[in-house]
């Protein structure tokens, strides 16, 4: 009864309607309506038409005027729509006004994108953290579900001190003290899941490894360059919002260091501030990270707004003082030459590359490990045949550039963590000692068979 109706399965054509309220920003109204068209494509629902309507002054009852209320109205009639979608933010009082005067489900950007991320939820934090996000953007739209009943009152009767509430308000009442319940459940749910993830967090830092996370603005290839960096199997669509989960996956750096990278889940612009809250418990993989990698589609040619949308979210959810990489991926679809300098001479240490054609990721992972480098250590060692659990350790945690075994002890050269050094550092001096005694033996044996062939 609270949720939000499932659109796709009602609703065939609409009309999308973006009021703008500024002359100046007629031109960004026009790239929302593109990114609207984009959203409910999404969604699978018919586009008969759109129109953007300049608003000299907001009316209250229907956020453009009166009069051209009526004619997208009639407009949308005589199209044969069965819904009416705002690019803008309706109130709930709009929302019934509409809905009420035109006979047509009317629906505004908030509840596109929610529905959007309803369709996309796969894992039980997802589905939740939507659930939550429908149950607090229905709770004020309650009153439009109950119109039929919030007139009838009855008298008052005797000793009753004042007129006795209706049915309508009795069932509104009832309705909302159940939404509240519900929306008190997700939460507590949601803190049960926020708890297990930290719980996995712990075990991981255990054995702590640097970890970076992909972010962007949505449909930028943020998990197609998951799956080529670490040659996993992330769920990939050429959609909005594809991803909604967190997947986490480990790459091995060319040095040997391993590190974790996570996927998270797209940013838009106008992303409605509860949502963005709701899925607090997901971005924070960016906010815990150690690096990010923020990803821009540079062959879009609202390239650098999306970069600058990300970078707002980014402050919002306390992460933009993190070190970032920026890559400018799709950079083989760029038909102008000019595009890709003009935003690398804005952004001089971003990397162009294209997760598709494999061009600038050996340079982003070389970028990836200049993130990380104080974190790991090369060392030279001879460890005793009663200490090779260290050498297990260290093809576990790190890489062995090279082993050599002898009767009593390995000699083995490895890269490992800096956090682990202290466990091989009695046994790196004896190694160094030894290697440097063994480079002179072989430099006077070389000397010596030079000589020979000299005589």
């Amino acid at each position: 009864m609270f949720d939000i109706k499932d659109r796709p399965n009602v609703v065939e054509s609409a009309l999308l309607v973006g009021a703008c309220f500024r002359r100046d920003t007629m031109e960004e109204s026009k790239d929302l309506m593109e990114e609207l068209k984009e959203l409910v494509r999404t969604l699978g629902i018919g586009i008969a038409d759109s129109v953007i309507a300049f608003v000299r002054e907001i009316s209250p009852r229907y956020l453009v005027g009166s009069g051209k209320a009526k004619e997208l109205m009639e407009h949308a009639r005589q199209l044969g729509c069965d819904c009416i979608i705002f690019d803008n933010e309706l109130s709930p009082g709009q929302q019934r006004a509409w809905e009420q005067e035109s006979g047509l489900c009317v629906i505004d950007r908030h509840e596109v994108i929610l529905d959007i991320f309803n369709q996309r939820a796969r894992t039980r934090e997802a589905r939740l953290q939507v659930a939550l996000a429908r149950m607090e953007y229905s709770l004020p739209r309650l009153t439009r579900m109950w119109a039929h009943l919030d007139r009838q009152r009855g008298a008052g009767g005797a000793g009753s001190g004042g007129a006795a509430r209706g049915e309508g308000e009795t069932q509104l009442e009832t309705d909302r003290r159940l939404a509240d319940k519900r929306i008190e459940k997700l939460k507590h749910d949601l803190e049960e899941v926020k708890k297990q993830r930290e719980t996995q967090r712990k075990e991981r830092s255990k054995v702590p490894v640097p970890h970076g996370a992909i972010v962007g603005y949505t449909n930028a290839g943020k998990s197609s360059l998951l799956n080529k960096l670490t040659a996993s199997d992330a769920f990939v669509e050429d959609k909005l919002f594809a991803t909604l989960d967190t997947t986490t996956r480990r790459l091995e750096l060319p040095d040997g260091q391993q590190i974790l990278l996570t996927d998270t889940v797209g940013f838009i612009r106008n992303l409605p501030h509860d949502l963005v809250q709701s899925f607090r418990a997901t971005l924070e993989e960016a906010v815990l990270a150690d690096f990010l990698i923020h990803v821009v589609d540079v062959s879009h040619p609202n390239a650098e707004i999306f970069l600058q949308t990300t970078t707002q979210v980014l402050s919002e959810l306390g992460a933009n003082d993190k070190r970032t990489i920026l890559a400018l991926n799709k950079s083989d679809l760029l038909s102008d030459e000019e595009t890709l300098p003009a935003l690398k001479h804005q952004h001089p240490d971003a990397i162009a590359i294209s997760v598709k054609t494999g061009a600038g990721l050996d340079e982003l992972l070389h970028r990836i490990h200049e993130m990380v480098y104080d974190r790991v250590v090369r060392l030279d060692l001879r460890l005793p045949m009663n200490r090779l659990d260290l050498l297990a350790l260290a093809h576990e945690q790190g890489k062995v550039l090279s082993e050599e075994f002898e009767s009593d002890a390995a000699l083995v050269q490895i890269v490992v963590p800096t956090r682990l050094a202290s466990r091989f550092e009695e046994f790196a001096n004896k190694a160094s000692a030894k290697t440097k005694a063994k480079a002179k033996v072989k430099a006077k044996a070389n000397a010596k068979s030079a000589a020979r062939r000299t005589r």
